[in-house]
């Protein structure tokens, strides 16, 4: 399973990379303003800020919602830099788009799913990445781990080579449930990936390794 993390901060981009796990970067417009990142030329240099640090895919968002729009600023993304993947969202003018760049060999990463219904519809455009948002599924008591396994099932009944992205990632057990279903990729927030190294009794373990070793001093 391969490691996102979610958003848009280069500390922790660097920090992620630096402990060797990082497999790619997922962004959005909500995670560059909380950096206080706006306008155009600011947000795109900031991707490219991004692409120098990482090695692998960096989804990178549209804002328009229509198909002219989002095909307009996916090329403009796309040609920043070969490790971008337009992230493009889960409506209709985004499904013909993602189509569009699948037929011109722009990699995408459909957004905002939730349902096996939108994730066949963005396997069947050619959609690189399809991301369902887990967490924002269990606040409204439905199952998104569920969700992953679903549309695992499916893409495997037809062989789709679409990688199933879990998005919207809340805690350190998402992660590891997500891994005991199959999905491709994570995405999270760097505390959570984080929290995969803790365990008490590793702590212990380690506090009594080094007391036993400073009695023999």
């Amino acid at each position: 399973m391969k490691f996102f993390i979610d958003t848009a901060n280069l500390n922790e981009i660097n920090e992620a990379h630096d402990l060797g796990i990082l497999d790619g970067v997922t962004t959005n417009p909500s995670l560059m303003a909380k950096e206080g990142i706006s306008g155009d030329s600011n947000i795109l240099k900031h991707y490219s800020e991004i692409c120098n640090i990482v090695d692998g895919d960096v989804s990178a968002e549209v804002i328009s919602t229509d198909f002219d729009g989002m095909i307009r600023e996916g090329k403009i993304l796309s040609d920043l830099n070969s490790k971008i993947v337009v992230k493009v969202p889960m409506i209709k003018d985004g499904v013909k788009a993602i189509k569009y760049f699948s037929n011109h060999n722009i990699r995408t990463n459909c957004t905002l799913v939730f349902s096996v219904g939108q994730a066949l519809l963005a396997a069947k455009a050619g959609a690189t990445y399809v991301s369902p948002f887990i967490g924002r599924l269990d606040d409204i008591s439905n199952d998104g781990l569920n969700l992953i396994k679903e549309i695992k099932d499916v893409y495997s009944n037809y062989n789709y080579q679409t990688e199933i992205l879990a998005a919207s990632i809340r805690n350190t057990m998402h992660i590891i449930n997500c891994a005991k279903i199959g999905a491709d990729v994570i995405t999270s927030p760097l505390e959570s990936i984080l929290g995969l190294l803790s365990h008490p009794l590793t702590d212990s373990g380690l506090e009594k390794f080094l007391s036993d070793y400073n009695k023999g001093k």
